[in-house]
């Protein structure tokens, strides 16, 4: 039985770029999750009389001006940069889908969203970003604990604030599928708003938004590195 996701994957295995980059991502996954398993060593464990040693085999990507070993500290680096950027896009791309599906395909609210969007594109997000993090961090902290409410005002403070782009590339797709027959067929046979959202609007909306995911997880990690002034595996 074919499918539109089964149809998706089928074009997406015979694009030889785009299998090169899954595996890639896939192996930078188990590096990160399954790595520390298997290379056990505490990267917050100091060693003065170690500090700033070469490759060797007890430290195979050296050590810092601590001692602390490298590996070990990229594998747990590496876990809260993934989560912390895979979450924050993803709250990003589902929100700003929705309000650019809303946006594109019911006129009224057309103008107020766009509006809103680029009332968001004019702030200076760094600097608040940066004052979200200042003001909420010690009550997140307090509450839920340092790791958990720091990574919940991240991801949250990153994915509130970045939302705009995708809101406004799928406004852009759904004007132009509002028009093709596809689209007029189904509204002539009195299809409901919200199946010709899901079944007909949405489907075709996807692959700009996983390029625009993929190049936004970057964006993300970069915005949790500026935010914690370092590589966020000491504040978790």
């Amino acid at each position: 039985t074919r499918s539109q996701w089964r149809d998706v994957w089928r074009q997406f295995r015979s694009h030889k770029g785009a299998m090169v980059a899954l595996v890639l991502f896939v192996s930078i996954i188990l590096f990160v999750l399954v790595g520390p398993y298997v290379w056990t060593l505490d990267p917050t464990y100091v060693d003065i009389r170690a500090r700033n040693s070469g490759f060797s085999a007890a430290h195979p990507l050296g050590t810092d001006q601590l001692g602390r070993d490298m590996l070990a500290r990229l594998m747990a680096g590496g876990r809260v940069s993934i989560a912390v950027g895979l979450t924050a896009m993803i709250i990003a791309i589902t929100l700003g889908s929705l309000i650019g599906l809303t946006s594109g395909y019911f006129r009224r609210m057309d103008a107020p969203l766009m509006r809103l969007a680029e009332l968001f594109l004019a702030l200076p997000l760094l600097p608040l970003l940066l004052l979200m993090v200042t003001l909420f961090r010690e009550p997140l902290s307090k509450n839920l604990g340092t790791g958990t409410g720091t990574f919940l005002l991240i991801v949250v403070a990153i994915g509130a604030t970045s939302w705009m782009q995708a809101a406004r590339i799928v406004r852009g797709d759904v004007l132009g599928l509002k028009e093709r027959e596809f689209i007029l067929a189904a509204r002539s046979i009195g299809t409901p708003a919200h199946r010709m959202i899901l079944r007909h609007v949405l489907p075709n909306v996807i692959p700009p938004l996983i390029v625009l995911f993929t190049s936004s997880v970057g964006t993300a990690i970069l915005a949790l590195v500026v935010s914690l002034g370092g590589d966020g595996s000491t504040t978790y």
